[in-house]
């Protein structure tokens, strides 16, 4: 955790994290715009704040654009908050309220290292047995591009043609459609969590698609895991929803990967 402090020791690096939160996605150009700073000044601090962990970046086209990323934080707040204040650390923060209402690019992109291989992680995202550890549901598929997937989750099964494989390169990059919302998953999932309103809104959303991508450094016993949640509505109900489930998912995830009991899990597909 020392180069989080580190990175977070500058007012202005915490400028910047203050601009990528309140508008994520932002190219090197837009967060210059406005901050009494040079150009080479801010590639300096976005440096470090990558090295940290505390932002992500991503390439599209020409552009690198720079997303905050929460992990790095939520590991600071779990260690030493969330056993005794946690909720009222979340009311004053309101993180999810400025990821919901601030986002003018939707997508939503975390980042966490996990101590294990490429080759575990990617069994640890598609085997079933796996993900209803962490995830509470079974991801059923052969994991071929093109192909469809199935999700069982609180004795349901939801499957339809437009739930597809988008890419598929073991161990390194996974693509594929979000979940239909159809009404056995409303009735048996949904209900508990959102109102009536916000149920018929998300089905009327647009689908979404989670990418993720696996990096191995070089002798690093850590393997970089990035994921992508995009095609979102702005403002919608599902980017409200992945912004709060994501962190707790991808930190089961961790937990399970780096235990010891995760060798003992005998696949089951």
């Amino acid at each position: 955790m020392d180069p989080v402090f580190r990175a977070l020791s500058d007012p202005h690096r915490r400028l910047l994290l203050d601009r990528l939160m309140a508008t994520s996605g932002q190219s090197l150009r837009e967060l210059c715009a406005g901050l009494d700073m040079t150009r080479q000044s801010v590639s300096k601090h976005l440096a470090v704040l990558e090295e940290a962990n505390l932002i992500t970046v991503l390439r599209r086209g020409r552009e690198k654009l720079h997303f905050l990323n929460a992990a790095p934080i939520a590991e600071i707040a779990d260690r030493w908050i969330s056993r005794y204040h946690e909720r009222q650390v979340l009311a004053l923060t309101d993180l999810k309220h400025a990821l919901e209402t601030s986002m003018d690019k939707p997508d939503f992109v975390y980042t966490t290292y996990i101590k294990t291989t490429p080759d575990r992680l990617w069994q640890a995202l598609t085997d079933p047995a796996f993900t209803e550890r962490y995830w509470g549901c079974r991801f059923i598929s052969d994991w071929r591009k093109g192909s469809t997937y199935a999700l069982e989750q609180g004795g349901i099964r939801v499957e339809d043609g437009e739930m597809r494989i988008l890419e598929a390169n073991p161990p390194r990059r996974l693509s594929y459609t979000w979940h239909t919302f159809s009404p056995e998953w409303i009735a048996a999932v949904g209900r508990p969590h959102f109102t009536e309103d916000e149920l018929a809104r998300m089905v009327a959303e647009p689908r979404s698609k989670v990418t993720f991508e696996i990096e191995a450094p070089a002798d690093d016993e850590f393997v970089k895991l990035t994921v992508v949640h995009s095609d979102l509505e702005p403002g919608g109900v599902i980017i409200s929803g992945i912004s709060e489930g994501w962190p707790r998912v991808l930190a089961g995830l961790k937990t399970l990967v780096e235990s010891d009991a995760y060798p003992a899990v005998t696949a089951d597909a």
